[in-house]
């Protein structure tokens, strides 16, 4: 399959030999989409249509916290500026529209049809609403489904791709999860069969392979082994941590450069 721009950043990630390709696009999706929003260079923040997005959706509180890792503070602010006024107006409409949510009979308490009941009032629902959306989450979601997208097209027609999913290290569990999610909804039962005669036992001996490297760096720590070779052990923590939950937990923190 000759190479696209749209399957380039997939191609690198694969041939990273991380412990999850996935992983690398997410936190190159994310780190984007930072920059952004807060990159002096592009200065997205002054920019009427994005404002306008993220006053709508807000960020949630870990985007919130690597905005302000990130830097750039006045860019922040401007954001905030907007953000809190759209925020005050919603409030305020809310609050003069105030209607308390009904209190749940004794039956409702124990029914699976009671949704409305439990609703609560329409400031908490408005509320919930809000902290339900981030720009950040949201356009990462987006770029991130048209690579799963663009796996499984690469899957079927290139094999030199299939040969390095092939050889890689498999995936962390949540993107692993992803996808055998993509594989029901994309393939045939032959494709499948075929693509978890690959994932599978790879994912099996990942694990073990991890297991092994954890073990040995604990036994590093015993006075008979401090001479002896580290292996792969060194970063075996954190790349087990990245195996089980996704991310990278021993990455610096994101900032302006």
């Amino acid at each position: 399959m000759k190479e696209q721009l749209y399957t380039i950043p997939l191609n690198d990630a694969f041939h990273t030999e991380d412990e999850c390709p996935f992983c690398y696009i997410e936190r190159s999706l994310e780190q984007h989409s930072i920059e952004f929003v807060l990159g002096a260079s592009q200065a997205s923040y002054m920019e009427d249509n994005i404002r306008a997005e993220t006053d709508r959706q807000g960020f949630c509180a870990d985007h919130f916290h690597k905005l302000f890792v990130y830097g750039n503070r006045l860019g922040s602010a401007l954001i905030m500026e907007t953000h809190l006024k759209n925020l005050r107006a919603g409030l305020e409409k809310e609050i003069s529209q105030y209607a308390p949510g009904k209190k749940a009979s004794l039956f409702s308490r124990f029914s699976k049809n009671d949704g409305e009941e439990k609703e609560g009032n329409n400031i908490s629902r408005w509320i919930d609403e809000r902290e339900s959306t981030c720009y950040i989450c949201d356009s990462m979601k987006k770029t991130y489904d048209r690579y799963i997208d663009t796996f499984f097209e690469m899957y079927r027609k290139d094999a030199a791709f299939r040969e390095t999913v092939k050889n890689g290290k498999g995936f962390c569990l949540k993107h692993f999860s992803d996808i055998l999610k993509g594989a029901e909804a994309r393939m045939n039962e032959k494709e499948k069969k075929e693509l978890y005669d690959v994932l599978f036992p790879q994912m099996l001996n990942g694990l073990s392979r991890i297991t092994e490297d954890v073990e040995w760096f604990q036994k590093k720590f015993d006075y008979r082994f401090k001479d002896a070779d580290w292996k792969n052990a060194k970063d075996s923590v954190q790349r087990a941590m990245q195996k089980v939950a996704g991310g990278y937990p021993a990455d610096p923190p994101f900032e302006a450069k």
